[in-house]
């Protein structure tokens, strides 16, 4: 063997002990969770550990996007029903009230209870990055963690779509129609102000990132796909050293 092959060998070993020494190197094996096949703990705990990260980080930015917009939207809606009730008759501008209320009702729960995944990313970002890498039993607790939030948020998005969501967004603009309707003879308001909450609460829940409760049925099944990501183990760093000789 030539010098240099040496040299890239010594190279590669030197490399394996720098990150051994730091901790991120020794590979830890998990029991998976309740549900999940068992091929997944043959699967380094660290890795299926940063696979939930990443994805409870990108449900995040998805989650926080989604409902700033439907706020800022049907915000938008509600001010324009408040600028209009100056330049309309008296009598109508009840029918711009309730349309400006109505939107405001509609914007609280994406500012006071927004997807539970937009809490936990953080949160489980902030327990990665403190988890010394070469405690195994800590290494452990916090991907157990980890599954937990992941199995939470997945239900959470579940929860945000399920019919009681449907029926609610129906039995509120019904109570828009009926009480122009009732309390006013607004019927031709009423209707409008009622079908057009009807239309933007179904398409908010229809909208609603929902890409969790796939990815928790992926992670219990053991498919990662941890190569289409690069790779960040030992083993993929070292290389990536070598191959800049």
């Amino acid at each position: 063997m030539s010098a240099r092959g040496w040299l890239r060998i010594a190279i590669g070993l030197a490399a394996s002990q720098v990150l051994f020494a730091n901790g991120r190197a020794l590979a830890a094996t998990c029991a998976p969770p309740p549900g999940a096949e068992a091929r997944l703990a043959q699967i380094d705990a660290a890795e299926r550990l940063r696979w939930i990260e990443n994805r409870l980080d990108q449900e995040a930015r998805r989650g926080r996007l989604w409902a700033r917009g439907w706020a800022i939207g049907i915000g938008a809606g509600g001010l324009a029903s408040l600028i209009a009730v100056p330049f309309v008759a008296p009598s109508d501008r009840v029918d711009w009230y309730v349309g400006a209320a109505s939107a405001a009702i509609g914007v609280i729960p994406l500012l006071v209870s927004p997807l539970a995944v937009i809490h936990d990313a953080p949160k489980l970002s902030a327990a990665v990055a403190s988890t010394p890498w070469n405690d195994q039993a800590q290494v452990c607790a916090t991907l157990l963690d980890a599954e937990h939030k992941l199995a939470a948020d997945a239900a959470n998005e579940h929860w945000q779509q399920g019919w009681w969501m449907h029926a609610g967004n129906l039995a509120f603009n019904t109570g828009v129609l009926l009480f122009l309707g009732l309390g006013y003879g607004h019927w031709t308001a009423g209707l409008i102000n009622g079908g057009a909450g009807v239309v933007v609460g179904e398409a908010l829940i229809l909208t609603q990132p929902t890409h969790l409760i796939d990815e928790l049925a992926a992670y219990n099944r053991g498919e990662l796909l941890l190569s289409s990501q690069g790779g960040t183990g030992r083993g993929a760093l070292v290389f990536r050293y070598l191959a800049m000789f």
